[in-house]
């Protein structure tokens, strides 16, 4: 049980310093081996010691008990796979990966939604800049919509990662891999009332490098973002789940629309990948066929 518990702090570790991997990425491989590890005590064995039929046995149990989809299931194969992996190279290359020949479970690319451009103008209009806090919150929605960053890199901006002169933000995004990512004419016109007029009322005395900050004074969290635009959205008559990763997918979206070529937009978005840039080439073909369904006389 010791070496278990070993094997993982040091796949922990492995995660955070060598792969560069964000805190919510290690927590979700982790809390993925915890649920293996759990499963296996049950049959009294550990897992240094687990076999592709207990691995197989597992995800049935996920599946089957639990009521787990097949993208939570395949996550968690690749958490198991990824801990094998290291185990193998850097532990004990006795050990054999157990997942060698289990096939990952292939998961339905879903469309994520994306807000329209008059949705967009519905929301930002129902948000008032004479309020405090309101241009803060109207501050971040635009820059996610304008620059299309993830909620974890917006709340990680400091004060120095603003450039008004040359219209861009430098961002720190998935494994702390920096980008320079553009800033369009509305952001810029925000973000700097906000730092004129909202910030300095919100922090008062205090002192802090984030650039967006809470009315305590410390650094604004995702939670939060999420909740506040969650109000908003109550205001106007939009029907969609909408949250803060939707303002980036109706970034990238409206891009591809426009005729902006995917590796631009790979890049915009700091994917490492341009197999995830792709879905929004789907989107905007399925926008397309929308269109003639519904305007031509044969659609």
């Amino acid at each position: 049980m010791k070496e278990e518990v070993v094997a993982i702090k040091r796949f922990k570790k492995f995660l955070q310093v060598e792969k560069g991997l964000s805190q919510n990425s290690i927590y979700s491989y982790t809390y993925d081996l915890k649920k293996f590890s759990e499963f296996l005590s049950l049959k009294s064995k550990n897992i240094l010691d687990a076999t592709q039929e207990d691995i197989q046995q597992f995800l049935k149990h996920e599946k089957n008990d639990k009521k787990n989809s097949t993208r939570t299931l395949a996550r968690s194969l690749a958490a198991i796979r990824q801990f094998y992996n290291f185990i193998s190279d850097n532990i004990d290359t006795n050990i054999k990966d157990p997942t060698e020949k289990i096939e990952t479970p292939h998961v339905e690319k879903s469309l994520p939604d994306f807000l329209t451009v008059n949705e967009l103008d519905k929301l930002f209009h129902s948000i008032s800049e004479e309020d405090n806090y309101e241009l803060r919150d109207k501050t971040i929605f635009e820059l996610l919509y304008s620059s299309g960053l993830r909620i974890s890199e917006a709340i990680d901006l400091h004060n120095r990662d603003v450039d008004f002169e040359n219209m861009f933000v430098t961002v720190t995004g998935k494994g702390n891999k920096q980008r320079i990512v553009p800033i369009g004419e509305e952001a810029a016109r925000l973000l700097k009332k906000y730092k004129r007029e909202s910030r300095p009322t919100i922090i008062g005395s205090r002192e802090s490098e984030f650039l967006f900050v809470s009315k305590k004074g410390s650094q604004l969290n995702r939670k939060s973002v999420w909740r506040l635009l969650k109000s908003y959205v109550t205001r106007t008559e939009i029907k969609k789940n909408i949250t803060p990763h939707t303002l980036r997918h109706s970034f990238a979206t409206h891009l591809i629309e426009n005729g902006a070529d995917i590796r631009s937009v790979q890049e915009l978005l700091g994917h490492m990948d341009i197999s995830t840039t792709q879905v929004y080439t789907h989107m905007a073909k399925k926008q397309l066929q929308n269109i003639h369904k519904i305007y031509h006389p044969k659609g």
